[in-house]
């Protein structure tokens, strides 16, 4: 079975820079995959490049069967990442945000509900506008229109990043929950204590390319009642 992803010598620049020098990845359905190492280490531009966000201007990057070195959009709407920016609506409240982003990408506004109560985003706090929210709410906000959404391919950017405890906590069970339904997971963290024992495989990445790929502790756990009812 192909990869859903499968980086051979790919290159991409940001400028005059290489930010990716030869990248040689794969990775399989289902898997949850971290990719480790120190800022800078190129860990961002691959999910950029598997996501369309960064050309790959030579070597191969196919994701999820296409060739994105021949067409960068041709898999956005079946890959979700949640990067530093939110990519939300500022003047737009949370819900609105939510079921806005999900009817551009084709799904149903209906899962926005669910998922909008999974990360606590209800009462008064839906109607909030965005610009109005603190870092770690406009999180799970971002969170909360991917797990709506629930694309084939996740791909998180320090997905843990101004999250409290206890949502950091669902969201390690999100991701153990999605790999369980078939989902594939790629995480870009430093927090190696926090992210390891999700990852089925942990790919170390150092001066845009990947020099090692080794197994994780591939956790998958039993998911909470209120997760699986998002998928339901």
């Amino acid at each position: 079975m192909e990869p859903v992803i499968r980086f051979r010598s790919a290159v991409a620049f940001a400028g005059r820079f290489p930010v990716l020098a030869g990248v040689d990845l794969d990775v399989s359905g289902g898997d949850v995959v971290l990719l480790r190492g120190a800022n800078g280490a190129g860990k961002t531009s691959i999910l950029r490049a598997a996501a369309g966000l960064l050309r790959v201007v030579s070597g191969e990057a196919r994701v999820l069967g296409s060739d994105l070195v021949l067409d960068q959009r041709a898999v956005r709407r079946r890959i979700g990442l949640l990067g530093h920016t939110s990519g939300l609506y500022d003047d737009l409240g949370v819900s609105d945000n939510v079921r806005f982003a999900l009817r551009s990408s084709g799904v149903s506004s209906d899962r926005a509900s669910c998922a909008l109560e999974t990360l606590g985003l209800v009462g008064r706090l839906a109607d909030t506008p965005v610009r109005s929210l603190s870092a770690g709410q406009r999180r799970r906000v971002a969170l909360a229109v991917l797990l709506a959404r629930d694309p084939e391919l996740w791909l998180l950017d320090e997905p843990h990043a101004g999250l409290d405890a206890d949502h950091r906590d669902l969201l390690d069970g999100l991701v153990k929950s999605a790999a369980s339904r078939g989902r594939t997971v790629v995480i870009a963290s430093h927090e190696s204590d926090r992210a390891e024992p999700l990852a089925g495989h942990i790919a170390t990445v150092a001066g845009g390319v990947v020099v090692e790929v080794a197994p994780g502790p591939a956790c998958r756990g039993s998911e909470p009642a209120e997760v699986e009812r998002i998928v339901a």
